[in-house]
């Protein structure tokens, strides 16, 4: 990935691990990521679920001639997080011509589910 200005680089997201069908990322849980009560924001989690997704559907597409864009994503927040590091599990459940469907587990350090959520990717032509 590269270093350009990106939601990666703002809120510190990095790549752990990328594998056919399967993506790891952590994210610091910290003033970038706070909403205004100092705890992890929804939207902070929401954000690193669907850069795994993603990252994992661009690792899997010919980018080439293929681009990929989040179609659409749902989470459930089910453990508040003041502090540390969060690490994202995104596995790929339906790897189709045109979208594919990422199973994305939120973890805190000792492994406790802090975010569960699902994104669908769209797969689409590169126009020249």
């Amino acid at each position: 990935m590269t270093e350009k200005q990106t939601l990666i680089k703002t809120l510190g997201m990095e790549v752990v691990e990328i594998s056919e069908g399967k993506v790891v990322m952590t994210m610091p849980v910290d003033e970038r990521t706070h909403q205004p009560l100092g705890y992890l924001h929804g939207g902070a989690s929401v954000a690193l679920a669907e850069t795994a997704a993603s990252v994992g559907t661009a690792h899997l597409i010919d980018r080439e001639t293929q681009l990929c864009f989040g179609l659409e994503i749902n989470a459930n927040h089910i453990k508040a997080k003041r502090e540390g590091t969060v690490t994202a599990v995104a596995e790929a459940v339906h790897r189709g011509r045109t979208t594919m469907v990422w199973e994305i587990n939120i973890r805190d350090e000792e492994g406790q589910l802090i975010c569960l959520s699902r994104c669908t990717v769209a797969v689409v032509p590169k126009r020249t």
